[in-house]
């Protein structure tokens, strides 16, 4: 499900002048047995913005937590159980809706734009 066009004009605001909005998802990082951090990654032609929400709000962007250049890959993201992903030494955790998000991100920033082949041995 996308998110809510209030979120995605919040989310704008952080954005350098220019940044055209290509993906957007949100995502949290368990710091504790209770508690989360919650972001919401921002995917633009210029770069992927990581905005952090807070522990509470998951559609309240307060501040740009980082900034990678556009191109850096998202995935693999790991479906065995709770879908997740590393960036950089950071886990994040996505509800399942996102993962084809994230996949299409990487796709669409890698050189050939295809998936890697499932099969490769075949």
């Amino acid at each position: 499900m996308p998110l809510p066009t209030a979120v995605r004009e919040r989310a704008r605001a952080f954005l350098r002048p220019g940044e055209t909005i290509r993906y957007i998802f949100p995502a949290s990082s368990p710091s504790s047995a209770f508690i989360s951090a919650h972001y919401i990654f921002v995917v633009t032609d210029a770069s992927v913005t990581l905005l952090f929400t807070g522990f509470g709000s998951r559609t309240n962007p307060k501040e740009v937590t980082c900034r990678y250049p556009s191109g850096t890959r998202l995935g693999p993201v790991d479906t065995s159980q709770i879908p997740f992903f590393v960036l950089g030494t950071t886990v994040f955790e996505v509800d399942e809706e996102y993962v084809p998000v994230i996949n299409a991100a990487d796709a669409e920033s890698s050189a050939d734009c295809l998936p890697p082949d499932p099969l490769p041995d075949l």
